[in-house]
């Protein structure tokens, strides 16, 4: 039997490094900093909404475009940025971010379209780029003297050509933990101006920045309010990544096509779910700054036991994540420390090079996650510093 086209598109996306390293972590009794969420509930007062919906009888098919106090919660939400949707027809709930990001692909590009990816990138985008039929251009953020990783701009200006569509911007970044300044982004505004470009805006980690960061949605700056396309979700802000909870905010029209291709994958989900994130929009925010503050914390605490265990460690602005070089170490490549380091000290990490289209010009960092309990990240501090 001929094999279906598109698995032959699928299989250089399908790499099990998640699984086959928490495989490992688990059979080595490690402490897995390779996966990104965090080992602690989100605000009580979500959870208790919940409760209530799941068993107030809110266990059947919400509306296909999500329920209605949960559009107006978003609605209000964005309102923060200075942006007005209308919940009717301006936003769609999704199963998480991750089917926003592919029913949008398939829905506003097509075979022969390019989409522009920003390396190194969510692994699900390459994937959701071929399930569409479009195909990807990649473009690498580019490593300052600080250690800062920024936008090529003029690497991205070079990359578009008359069958580009759509551009995928991530911001704050995963895997490196960037978050990209108002300089950084208005010049991508003016290319998606100047060549009639979507951009697809992944903002899962929009309320996890830290020191003197700022999120700045794309959609905000000028010519962009017609053509971008803003996702988020509740996992990251409220830790309840199990939850898959996300939307999609657009204009009618886009919102409208990616709504048509939504319905044919997940159809609806999450019924009992999207009252309690409706309440923790509009109610508990005061507990994500605390999350936040958490989590600058938690990041420092990280930095610093790398750099102690002999890591060159790379800054980070946002997110779950940070970057550390292990060449100091004498390693040239980090996937052959990531496999060994579960057997050799009981701690696991992720190779950035898996998140490339260019792994030599990422093999030498390695991402940790530092959304764990303080004495979690203590322990593995402790565990790493025998490579020393």
């Amino acid at each position: 039997m001929r094999e279906p086209a598109l698995v032959p598109r699928l299989r250089p996306f399908t790499a099990t490094i998640f699984a086959e390293m928490t495989a490992l972590a688990v059979r080595h009794d490690a402490v897995n900093l390779g996966q990104g969420f965090p080992d602690t509930d989100g605000p009580a007062g979500m959870l208790d909404a919940a409760k209530n919906a799941l068993f107030g009888g809110a266990n059947q098919y919400p509306p296909g475009p999500g329920r209605p106090e949960l559009r107006a919660a978003i609605a209000r939400h964005r309102l923060r940025y200075g942006t007005e949707y209308d919940p009717d027809t301006e936003i769609l709930v999704t199963a998480g971010a991750t089917e926003a990001i592919a029913a949008t692909l398939i829905a506003l590009t097509e075979a022969g379209d390019e989409v522009i990816v920003i390396e190194p990138y969510y692994d699900s985008y390459a994937a959701a780029v071929a399930m569409a039929g479009a195909e990807r251009k990649v473009v690498g953020l580019v490593e300052g003297e600080n250690g800062r990783f920024g936008l090529d701009v003029d690497g991205l200006r070079a990359a578009v050509t008359p069958r580009t569509r759509a551009i995928l911007v991530n911001s704050p970044h995963n895997p490196t933990g960037t978050v990209f300044t108002r300089a950084e982004l208005e010049a991508l505004a003016a290319l998606c101006v100047e060549h009639d470009l979507i951009a697809i805006c992944d903002e899962v980690y929009e309320h996890l920045v830290f020191d003197d960061a700022a999120h700045i949605p794309l959609v905000t700056l000028p010519g962009m309010r017609e053509r971008t396309v803003s996702i988020s979700s509740a996992g990251k802000s409220f830790n309840c990544t199990g939850w898959k909870i996300g939307w999609v905010c657009s204009t009618p029209e886009l919102v409208a096509a990616v709504k048509a291709a939504k319905q044919f994958i997940t159809f609806v989900s999450g019924g009992p779910l999207q009252p309690a994130v409706a309440h923790a929009l509009d109610h508990e925010l005061p507990w994500v700054d605390g999350l936040r503050e958490s989590l600058q914390e938690k990041r420092d605490r990280l930095s610093a036991g790398l750099a102690d265990a002999g890591f060159a460690v790379r800054p980070t602005a946002g997110t779950y994540f940070v970057c550390a070089d292990v060449r100091p170490l004498g390693f040239t490549d980090a996937a052959d420390l990531a496999w060994e380091l579960p057997e050799r000290v009981g701690v696991a990490a992720v190779p950035v090079k898996v998140f490339t289209d260019h792994p030599d010009e990422w093999k030498h960092l390695l991402r940790f996650a530092f959304c764990k309990r303080n004495d979690v990240i203590d322990e593995a501090i402790t565990r790493l510093r025998k490579l020393v």
